[in-house]
C-alpha cells in the first residue's frame, strides 16, 4: 500500500472512530447499584429531579406505581390511587414513577413531560391529578392540539408558561421520564399500572379491587407498627 494510501485509511479510520465515539451511548444509565424500591434523590442519571413522593415522607410502607398517562387501565386506577393515597397519607409514602408505552400511546411521553415540568414550578400533583382527570380529552389529539391542550392546564394551574413550554422538552425532563423507565424495567415492569408495595409486586386481583389493596396496605403498616388511619366506624 502506498504512503497516500496509508494516509487515506488513516483519515477514514479516524473519521470512523470519531463518529463511532459520538454516537456511543455515552449517557446510557447505569442503574446496577440502585435499589429500585427505595426513592430516589435528585441527580445527574434523573436530571436533578427527585422521585415525585405524596403523603408521609420516609415512612417505612412505600407504594410505587409505574404509569403510563394515556394509558386507559392506569386511568381506570387513578380515582382509586388517588383515593387510597389520600387515605393513607399521613401513614405510608406514594410514589409515581413515569413509564411511558409509546409504542401504543404516543402523547404519553408529552404527558409525562407535562406533569415534570409542572413539578419544577412546585404543582407535580396537580398536574398529575388534571391530566389523568381529562385523559380521554387530549389522548387522540395531534400533536399540536395536545400541545394547546396541555399549556392550557399549565394556565389554569397558574404557572409560568414560557418556562413550563421551556421545560417540557427539556433536558432534565427528559433524563427523569428515561431515568423512571429504566429503573422500572430493572424492577421488571412490562405493564401499565404496576405497583409495588415495599418492594413486593401487586397482582392485579389486588390493586384492582379497594378491599383487598387497603388490607395488603394494612398488612405492611401494622408489620411497620404504624396505627391503620381512622376510618368512620373507629372515630369518636
Amino acid at each position: 500500500m502506498s504512503k497516500l494510501a496509508w494516509i487515506i485509511f488513516a483519515v477514514v479510520a479516524a473519521g470512523i472512530l470519531t463518529l463511532l465515539i459520538v454516537l456511543s451511548p455515552r449517557d446510557k444509565i447505569d442503574v446496577s447499584s440502585i435499589n429500585t424500591n427505595e426513592v430516589q434523590s435528585a441527580s445527574t442519571d434523573n436530571g436533578n429531579i427527585a422521585d415525585h413522593v405524596f403523603g408521609k415522607v420516609g415512612s417505612p410502607v412505600t407504594l410505587i406505581e409505574y404509569g403510563d398517562f394515556q394509558c386507559p387501565g392506569c386511568g381506570s386506577a387513578y380515582p382509586r390511587v388517588k383515593a387510597i393515597s389520600e387515605e393513607y397519607k399521613d401513614q405510608l409514602q406514594f410514589v409515581f414513577r413515569n413509564f411511558p408505552l409509546t409504542s401504543i400511546h404516543p402523547n404519553a411521553k408529552a404527558a409525562a413531560g407535562a406533569a415534570e415540568a409542572a413539578g419544577l414550578q412546585g404543582k407535580y400533583w396537580e398536574m398529575h391529578d388534571l391530566i389523568y382527570q381529562s385523559q380521554t380529552s387530549w389522548s387522540l389529539l395531534t400533536d399540536k392540539e395536545r400541545t394547546d391542550a396541555f399549556n392550557g392546564y399549565a394556565r389554569q394551574l397558574g404557572l409560568d408558561i414560557s418556562k413550563f413550554d421551556s421545560d417540557i422538552s427539556s433536558t432534565a425532563v427528559t433524563k427523569k421520564i428515561t431515568f423512571d423507565q429504566t429503573i422500572g424495567k430493572k424492577a421488571g415492569v412490562d405493564s401499565t399500572p404496576t405497583f409495588y408495595l415495599n418492594g413486593v409486586k401487586l397482582d392485579q386481583a389486588t390493586w384492582a379491587d379497594d378491599t383487598a389493596f387497603k388490607a395488603a396496605i394494612d398488612a405492611e403498616l401494622t408489620k411497620a407498627g404504624i396505627a391503620l388511619p381512622k376510618t368512620d366506624s373507629t372515630k369518636e
